[in-house]
């Protein structure tokens, strides 16, 4: 083999691709489309080279038997973008709607299902500072992914991230980096010990978890085929309280999905009460 080609980089061929499609359905029941092989290749290939690996039948040989380089894999491809404040209206409807129906006596409990690396339960959780002050209210924010839960719990992001953020919501819930944290943003530790971070596979049997007033499963059922989509919601669902409120990404929909939800908006539900 000459020089030139052994620093080539690896080429994911197609039946290399589909087992690795197939892995991540059984792992996680996300679907990867035909048209994911480049960003497979791009999200696995420094993998392969930083393991020494000529090719991906090589790297499949290892992820089947190494949970930890599975696990990896995983938190490789099914990591999706994210950011504060997304779909600002599902924020105003918590402002305007959810929290001034609920009884100030009783905690406020709500669920980032797809987490990310934080942003969403972080953007929450101002939220409810801002409106519950002094009241009791928690988020459990989770993810398949054990490495961008990390990132969540660390709670510190690159200023570029801020835009987003009301203004107010930044000088009171954040505090700017200096000396060699200059250039980046880091949530105050009062709203972070309100939340807490834990791997779930969405997928698979859930923990005990619940009840929850608010779930947000958002941007994620777009990954997930029809079947999938209903076992998954029904799943989330029956976290839910008699009444509390169940939302998706403004690109998504229930129909067909979901059985017992009431649709009080697009992209928002409710849970009858008993």
């Amino acid at each position: 083999m000459s020089a030139q080609a052994a620093l080539a980089a690896p080429v994911l061929e197609g039946p290399e691709f589909e087992r690795i499609r197939v892995l991540v359905h059984e792992a996680t029941g996300i679907h990867l489309g035909e048209t994911k092989q480049s960003m497979v290749a791009g999200r696995l290939g420094k993998r392969l080279k930083h393991l020494g690996l000529r090719d991906y039948g090589a790297y499949l040989s290892v992820i089947t038997d190494d949970a930890a380089e599975r696990q990896t894999a995983l938190d490789l491809l099914t990591t999706n973008e994210t950011y504060f404040f997304r779909e600002p209206r599902h924020y105003d409807f918590v402002r305007e709607t959810v929290l001034p129906a609920h009884p100030r006596s009783e905690p406020f409990r709500a669920w980032s299902a797809a987490s990310s690396s934080g942003e969403e339960a972080y953007s929450l959780a101002m939220l409810l500072a801002d409106r519950l002050e002094g009241g009791d209210w928690r988020i459990l924010g989770s993810d398949i992914s054990t490495q961008i839960l990390e990132a969540a719990r660390r709670a510190q992001y690159p200023m570029s991230r801020a835009e987003r953020i009301p203004r107010e919501y930044l000088k009171r819930f954040c505090l700017r980096g200096t000396g060699p944290h200059e250039g980046t943003f880091l949530v105050d530790r009062p709203l972070r010990a309100r939340i807490e971070f834990r791997q779930v596979n969405l997928n698979a049997s859930l923990p005990s978890l619940g009840p929850f007033d608010l779930i947000l499963l958002r941007n994620v059922l777009i990954y997930f085929q029809m079947e999938k989509k209903r076992e998954v919601v029904r799943r989330v669902v029956e976290r839910l309280k008699p009444g509390g409120w169940f939302m998706v990404g403004h690109s998504e929909s229930l129909h067909g999905v979901a059985e017992g939800l009431e649709t009080v908006a697009p992209s928002i539900y409710r849970k009858p009460r008993e």
